[in-house]
């Protein structure tokens, strides 16, 4: 097949998307000129990563481009050359042509700029992945290294070999609980769980890639607990295995005090005391780099080969060739066995030594950021190990232990044991909140919505991502340093911006940035401040730690100059007002990696630690809290897959695929966890199982059914999704008679909304700032149902217009809330563009420009210092997520749809 080139793209997505325009108008996309063939894949951090570890990535296609199913499809560099590929796809459009591609390439390869991948036939790999399945045990051999992965039992992988040696052995996952937080109840007593395998399961097996899921859970003492799944990456030719390791809190945070959690392996040691080695990444490039047994800095000298030898890393020369003292006296010589580097901080992390257990530590160095990457072996090889997001995600650990014996234990800990226990208890008694009408003066006055019971972690989880390589040999120190930097900083290959756009994913709310008027410049600056201000703030507040990174807080405290972290509902954000949306759509419309980072560190956050596992609330997500589990506030808005199915489809993550899986069959539960129970005028639910909104809880179910129908073909979701926008369609007033609906979660009729409202009108400022704009957008265009299009036109209009103009149309103001108008202004936009109306077009310009806070206030911070505040900030406390997210896709999606006729 033809290559698909930057004309023939553009032109085959332009005839399979049509829009209808507004009259007389070009988009802020046609407008701005395409930067390069938007066909070329594009490094996330511009220049190719000096390590090829192996390369997976997801692709777009416009509707119809790829009609085969089962197409396969080639990788090109730069100089045409046909590379190895393996390619499986991700999502399907209606007709099932391919929207979503995924694309593995394989380790060792040189990938340059201008790769391009086309459907046709991939050149095979030189050295291909091989899995062998038997009985008891998964064999996968990269050409580099051969790994044994038993089916039961407790180790994940039983050995990786390399050119016939061993080089790591018994890896397996260990955890530490105390029984109380701290000691003064009386003594902590103390228990080490280890892992216990319950199912293996082979998800890809090569030629370029290969994946093993292994799930199962800690025992000890006959008690199982802490659910775990771990998944395990070998690509064709490479020498490291990808970890990403998963559990689920599933334990009583009264009586369950986890300490530590890590992977624990051997690493078998051949070489001579003095031909060992051990290496700590630091900071700017930096490596602590030391022998077990230090021949340097003796009282004797053995000689400047021997020295520059072990510093190299590299084997000494022979004894005979040491100076006569050293070589007599070698082994009166200490050998430090213990090692371990601890950032118990976001802002401080020391390396200790010592020789073995029962002696005392060494204060051997320190420093501020560790990038949490280390080495053990010797001159015939040894393994290096990292743990991304170190210091971010502190505290964390890394231990070496006997590396004077036969074989080195390696433990990377994802939480530290030296750090104090992880105390998951709710943060208040309840201050005698026992009924509803109490708990709602509680939201009323600290904003936090309580109820007893319902704050719980049982159920709340963490994703780790570790790297092992299994070397034939020290590495160099710049060797070592650039591992260091591949696990800190992995390199992704990606979309270019315009290849997305054009492909018609994600809906067509979003355009490229476009400075060529004042007016767009002053936006496009405003959304630039408004994300380097957040980034900003995450490092001068210091939103870091285990559970904690990758969330960012609600609102602002000016009287303080803090951010409201004690304050109910005020605290982290986790997800309220989508800022997970405004942070994608910036990425995908500019291919920045600083978003994407930014993007990637919350949905990594959002999609474990602000949605339930396992338990009562299993698949719903929690409100805005002072600790992320703590509101009562149990919502799909939270969990929904609307937030998470960017970074699936850009980057085919397996681990988020899991997470919205999950979320199928949550709507079962919204009887159960009515989400307005405490709303005190609510219609009855009548003869209907539920009772949901059609904002915050339909629309957010939709994105888990619709996601899964694209992954799938499955026409159970598509279905679903129909029944309830016919549903909605039929009722007096469309989206104005749906909050809320009655609801039907199962049988045969599963998926059906039904007018309980009578013929009352009512809205919501909260219905359609949670992804809700979002996924209608995209699924007008999927399933054509025009009542339910006209519904949907016709409350985008209808928001924000004036009381008036809401009576007339519905017989009486809808009462929605102005306080979110701004946002609202996406909505009068989507209408304008839509229906080709001008005078709409002018009027979302108007509701979008009239907040001051953004039109008026300077991009710019004010500097507070002591003994104001603690440590000195750079402050802007106009800004709140509560409004800048909201503005940020209205700014985004305004441009799109009506950026022509912005004024000025």
């Amino acid at each position: 097949m033809s290559e698909l080139t930057r004309r023939g793209f553009f032109m085959s997505s332009a005839a399979a998307l049509p829009l209808a325009p507004l009259a007389a108008s070009s988009t802020a996309s046609e407008a701005a000129p395409a930067t390069g063939d938007p066909s070329s894949l594009r490094w996330l951090d511009a220049e190719p990563p000096a390590l090829q570890l192996g390369q997976t990535l997801g692709l777009p296609w416009p509707r119809g481009r790829v009609k085969d199913r089962k197409q396969d499809f080639l990788l090109r560099d730069g100089q045409g050359q046909v590379l190895p590929l393996q390619s499986w796809p991700l999502a399907y459009w209606p007709d099932g042509s391919l929207k979503w591609t995924a694309h593995a390439m394989p380790a060792g390869v040189p990938l340059g700029q201008g790769l391009k991948v086309e459907p046709g036939t991939p050149a095979a790999p030189k050295q291909a992945v091989v899995v062998k399945e038997e009985a008891d045990t998964v064999s996968i051999d990269t050409g580099l290294i051969r790994a044994v992965l038993p089916r039961s039992g407790e180790q994940l992988i039983r050995s990786i070999e390399r050119g016939g040696k061993q080089i790591l052995r018994a890896c397996h996952l260990i955890a530490q609980t105390d029984d109380q937080p701290d000691s003064e109840s009386g003594a902590v007593r103390q228990t080490q769980f280890r892992s216990a395998i319950r199912k293996l399961t082979v998800e890809q097996r090569g030629p370029v890639r290969a994946v093993v899921k292994i799930e199962g859970e800690h025992k000890s003492q006959g008690r199982g607990w802490l659910p775990f799944s771990v998944r395990l990456y070998f690509y064709a030719g490479a020498e490291s295995v990808r970890v990403m390791h998963t559990f689920v809190f599933d334990g009583d945070e009264h009586k369950d005090f986890l300490r530590g959690i890590g992977l624990r392996f051997e690493v078998p040691m051949r070489d001579a005391l003095h031909d060992r080695h051990v290496r700590i990444a630091g900071e700017n490039g930096g490596l602590w780099a030391e022998g077990v047994r230090n021949l340097t800095g003796l009282r004797r000298d053995p000689g400047a080969a021997v020295r520059a030898a072990q510093l190299a890393g590299q084997a000494c020369p022979p004894l005979e060739q040491w100076g006569a003292q050293v070589r007599k006296l070698h082994h009166r010589i200490p050998a430090w066995g213990d090692y371990s580097l601890g950032q118990l901080s976001a802002d401080g992390f020391q390396i200790r030594k010592r020789t073995k257990a029962g002696h005392g530590w060494i204060p051997a160095a320190w420093g501020h950021r560790a990038p949490g990457s280390g080495y053990i072996g010797g001159a015939s090889g040894g393994v290096v190990f990292g743990l991304r997001d170190f210091w971010q995600r502190h505290p964390t650990q890394l231990d070496i232990r006997n590396a004077v014996g036969e074989a080195a234990e390696v433990t990377v800990w994802m939480h530290s044991p030296e750090a104090p226990a992880m105390d998951l208890r709710f943060y208040h008694d309840g201050l005698g909140m026992e009924t509803h009408e109490q708990e709602l003066e509680g939201l009323e006055v600290t904003y936090e919505d309580y109820e007893k019971g319902f704050g719980t972690p049982l159920g709340i989880a963490r994703s780790s991502e570790i790297t092992l390589w299994a070397v034939e040999a020290t590495p160099t120190r710049e060797r070592q340093v650039e591992m260091a930097k591949a696990v800190q900083t992995p390199p992704q290959l990606v979309a270019s911006p315009e290849r997305l756009l054009q492909a018609g994913v994600f809906g067509r709310l979003w355009s490229l940035p476009d400075r060529s008027t004042p007016a767009r410049a002053r936006i496009e600056d405003k959304l630039d401040f408004l994300f380097g201000f957040y980034a900003k703030e995450v490092e001068q507040r210091h939103w870091y730690g285990f559970w904690d990174y990758g969330d960012i807080r609600h609102t602002y405290d000016s009287d303080r100059h803090e951010w409201r972290y004690d304050v109910g509902g005020f605290a982290w954000d986790n997800s309220e007002l989508s800022p997970d949306l405004w942070l994608w759509y910036a990425f995908l419309r500019s291919g920045r990696a600083d978003i994407f980072r930014f993007a990637e560190a919350m949905v990594r956050h959002t999609s474990e630690v602000d949605i339930y596992h396992a338990g009562r609330f299993q698949g719903l997500g929690t409100r805005h809290n002072v600790q992320h589990w703590g509101c009562s506030a149990k919502q799909v808005r939270i969990s929904t897959s609307a937030y998470r199915r960017f970074y699936y489809y850009l980057t085919a993550d397996e681990r988020v695929g899991d997470v919205m899986r999950e979320l199928l069959e949550v709507d079962r539960k919204l009887n159960e966890v009515d989400p307005i129970r405490k709303i005190t005028a609510k219609p009855p639910k009548g003869d209907y199982p539920s009772r949901i909104g059609f904002g915050t809880d339909w629309c957010s179910l939709v994105a888990n059914w619709l996601t899964e129908w694209e992954r799938t073909g499955s026409n159970r979701w598509r279905s679903k999704i129909l029944r309830g926008m016919e549903g909605i369609a039929g009722m007096p007033y469309g989206f104005f008679s749906a909050s809320p609906a009655g609801y039907e979660p199962e049988g045969g009729n599963e998926g059906a909304l039904h007018n309980i409202n009578g013929k009352a009108v009512a809205a919501s400022h909260l219905n359609a700032v949670f992804g809700a704009v979002e996924i209608l957008a995209e699924l007008v265009e999927l399933i054509e149902v025009p009542a339910f299009q006209q519904a949907w036109l016709q409350y985008c209009e209808l928001y924000n217009a004036g009381k008036e103009e809401q009576a007339r149309v519905l017989g009486a103001a809808h009462g929605g809330s102005p306080v979110l108008s701004v946002g609202h202004s996406r909505l009068t936009a989507f209408a304008a563009r839509k229906k080709g109306d001008k005078t709409l077009a002018a009027r979302a310009w108007r509701e979008f420009l009239g907040d001051d806070r953004f039109g008026a206030k300077p991009t710019k911070t004010q500097r507070i210092a002591g003994p104001a505040v603690l440590n000195p900030v750079d402050e802007a406390a106009w800004v709140s997520t509560n409004d800048t997210a909201q503005w940020g896709l209205a700014a985004i999606q305004n441009l799109a749809l009506v950026g022509e006729h912005l004024p000025g």
